[in-house]
C-alpha cells in the first residue's frame, strides 16, 4: 500500500491540531474529507465523439479511475443540445484514490500553474465544500501534449464532513493547499 505524504499529516497534525483550535469534544465531529470531484464540461462534445472521449482518457489518467460521460439533463435550443446528448466528464473520488489526487495536485500540480499565487479562498460554498477551476489539464505531469484534441479545463470540487466553512478551510490550509494570503 502506497503512503501518501498528505494522509499522514491530517491524521498526525491536522486532526488535533483542529481538535485544539476548534474545541472539538465529540471525535466524530472533526473535519474530514469525504469525497473529490474532477469535472469538465464539453460543450462541443454532443457533435464530436472523439474530443468527449479525449476529454474522458484525459481525465482518467490524471484522477486514477475512469471517469464518467455525464449526459444533459435538459434539451437547451440555443445551444443545439438535446437531453440526453454527451455533455460532461466527470470522476468521483474517495479513500486513497482521494488522498493520492490531492498529494499529486497540491505537490506536483498547482505549482506548475503559470504565474501561480495559491487558490483564491472565494470557492466555499456556505456548507463546508471547495470549489475551484483550473484552465488547462497540462499542469498534470501524465498529460502528454501530443495525445490531446483540444486544451481544456477541469472543475475540482473538494467536500468535507463538515458544515463550517472556517473549519473546512483551517483543515486544508493545515493539509498543506495552497491559499492566496489572506487579504489578497
Amino acid at each position: 500500500m502506497a503512503t501518501f505524504e498528505v494522509k499522514e499529516r491530517y491524521y498526525k497534525e491536522v486532526r488535533p491540531k483542529l481538535v485544539e483550535e476548534f474545541d472539538i469534544k465529540n471525535p466524530m465531529l472533526i473535519p474530514n474529507l469525504e469525497k473529490i470531484v474532477v469535472s469538465a464540461g464539453v460543450g462541443e462534445g454532443s457533435r464530436d465523439k472523439k474530443l468527449i472521449q479525449n476529454v474522458a482518457d484525459t481525465i482518467t489518467k490524471i484522477t486514477g479511475q475512469k471517469a464518467v460521460i455525464t449526459p444533459a439533463r435538459k434539451s437547451v435550443a440555443g445551444f443545439k443540445v438535446r437531453e440526453g446528448m454527451p455533455v460532461g466528464v466527470k470522476v468521483t473520488l474517495r479513500g486513497d484514490m482521494m488522498w493520492s489526487f490531492l498529494q499529486k495536485l497540491i505537490s506536483i500540480a498547482l505549482p506548475r500553474v503559470r504565474d501561480f499565487k495559491g487558490v483564491r479562498r472565494d470557492g466555499f460554498d456556505g456548507r463546508g465544500n471547495f470549489n475551484f477551476g483550473l484552465t488547462e489539464q497540462l499542469v498534470f505531469t501524465e498529460i502528454d501534449y501530443d495525445d490531446i484534441i483540444k486544451v481544456h479545463g477541469m472543475n475540482i470540487n473538494i467536500s468535507t464532513t463538515t458544515e463550517d466553512d472556517k473549519q473546512a478551510e483551517r483543515m486544508l490550509e493545515l493539509i498543506g493547499f495552497p491559499f492566496t494570503k489572506k487579504g489578497k
